[in-house]
């Protein structure tokens, strides 16, 4: 993200037209600007605060104390990293320019997420969107928070990354299934089974266990406040790791075979029991619907993160979940998918998995164009290929197939036209790397002179890909 600025910057900031000549868009609301449409990604940005005004109309709020809120408000950015320079360099600029708008404190962005090792595409169908989820998983248990989990621990935070249906499969049976559900549908089951669904008496030292999963959730707390959402979930995870072994290293069924009577039962019960609450209050930003579930089996309201940070601040903590309280019932929060016994759950996945298999077979092409007559390395050589940024992406007036570029070379930025316009939308490209032929003679299309040529491959579907390198690379490094 910081390259991507610096490149901005340190190449001195140009002027950049805010209008398109388009025939879609948001008008240019100005004499003399027919045909003229706003850029997107000048107008994008103010549909947030447009978005935050209709909704403040809606629910009885004032806009403006999270627009202009000074001090008291933090703008923070998610996004994705080709609109890295839009989110904090230009929006940033225009929020300035008007005076009385806070500036974003943060923009966390996160690089790109692949489906089964290839980009998501509507027109192949490579993909899976949030209604077809919902509609073709009507059947499979706590559907929205077992996707959810899944891409949290997928979140391409640092580099791309893949959601894969057999790691769907390991996140859900391996971390919700084994991990979590186990862990609380053993404390409830036990808690029912030894104290009616009681939680049992408080022991005069009962934080004093629970060390660890404080110094656990402080950390959880502290990647949550750096956006750090991947390591917060493994946080989450722990606590729950936690809480499995400290039941099995306690025993609470063997002490209760020998003496039910036995005091420790219900000091390892009622520990169980906070880890359960703590957990429930971890869980609601990640998986929220299960947040509920397992408030409502411990028999509480829910209860908000901002109630950790008390209580680890406390210096005489009070239970979360009090003794004497009634517990619901327990519950089964999520049934795992490779069960001998029911496969239903396993035939959802094996057919989203047939869907994309189909798909590869018929794009299967294995016919391919002949090779062009051998070259001289010394004819190779003439060839200035290196290493660029996308900057800028716009459509080119009357013109179908191109596209008009800004890329940085790192030494210099150029204006490349590209036929690549029915393959690629102008706003997914800012912040692409690419490879440019940078002594390929100039020529004019459309009047916009071209200072380059991009490499792409092609697919014998007609597919078009970048040719690029999977490492961090800065514009202008020479490839051979």
């Amino acid at each position: 993200m910081t390259g991507q600025c610096l490149s901005w910057l340190n190449a001195g900031l140009q002027p950049r037209s805010i209008t398109r000549d388009l025939d879609w868009g948001i008008s240019v609301p100005l004499k003399d600007a027919e045909g003229k449409v706003l850029y997107v990604w000048f107008d994008a940005p103010i549909g947030y605060i447009s978005a935050t005004k209709q909704w403040a109309l809606e629910n009885g709020k004032d806009w403006e104390s999270y627009w202009k809120g000074g001090d008291e408000v933090e703008l923070i950015h998610f996004i994705g990293k080709d609109n890295i320079v839009f989110h904090c360099i230009v929006f940033p600029a225009m929020l300035k320019a008007h005076g009385d708008f806070v500036l974003p404190r943060n923009v966390p962005a996160n690089q790109f997420l692949n489906f089964e090792g290839q980009k998501f595409s509507k027109s192949r169908g490579w993909g899976l969107e949030q209604h077809e989820y919902l509609q073709e998983f009507a059947d499979f248990p706590n559907k929205e928070d077992a996707l959810r989990y899944a891409l949290l621990r997928t979140l391409p935070e640092n580099k791309d990354s893949d959601f894969k249906w057999d790691e769907f499969v390991d996140f859900h049976d391996k971390d919700l299934a084994d991990n979590l559900g186990n862990f609380l549908n053993r404390v409830m089951v036990l808690s029912h089974s030894y104290f009616n669904g009681i939680v049992p008496p408080a022991p005069s030292h009962w934080s004093e266990p629970l060390q660890r999963v404080f110094d656990i959730v402080e950390q959880w707390r502290t990647e949550m406040d750096k956006f750090s959402f991947k390591a917060a979930s493994q946080s989450f995870m722990d606590v729950s790791s936690w809480g499995n072994t400290y039941l099995q290293e306690n025993a609470p069924w063997s002490l209760f075979k020998a003496n039910p009577s036995d005091p420790r039962i219900a000091e390892i019960m009622f520990t169980g029991l906070q880890v359960s609450a703590i957990l429930a209050i971890m869980a609601e930003p990640f998986i929220p619907f299960t947040s509920k579930r397992i408030n409502v089996m411990l028999g509480l309201s829910s209860l908000p993160a901002e109630s950790l940070r008390l209580f680890l601040n406390e210096s005489v903590k009070q239970p979360f979940i009090s003794p004497g309280s009634l517990l619901g019932a327990p519950e089964v929060l999520f049934p795992k998918i490779i069960d001998r016994k029911d496969t239903s759950r396993l035939t959802i996945i094996e057919k989203q998995k047939a869907k994309l298999h189909a798909i590869m077979e018929e794009e299967k092409d294995t016919s391919y164009p002949p090779l062009k007559p051998n070259i001289t390395f010394d004819d190779f050589a003439k060839l200035d290929l290196r290493s660029g940024i996308i900057l800028e992406a716009a459509a080119v007036p009357k013109a179908d197939k191109l596209l008009v570029l800004k890329v940085d070379l790192g030494f210099e930025i150029r204006t490349i036209v590209s036929g690549i316009a029915l393959h690629f939308s102008p706003e997914s490209l800012p912040g692409k790397k690419v490879v440019v032929v940078a002594n390929l003679e100039p020529r004019k299309l459309k009047g916009i002179e071209s200072q380059g040529m991009l490499l792409l491959a092609e697919r014998g579907t007609g597919e078009l890909v970048f040719v690029g390198a999977d490492q961090p690379m800065e514009g202008g490094w020479v490839v051979k």
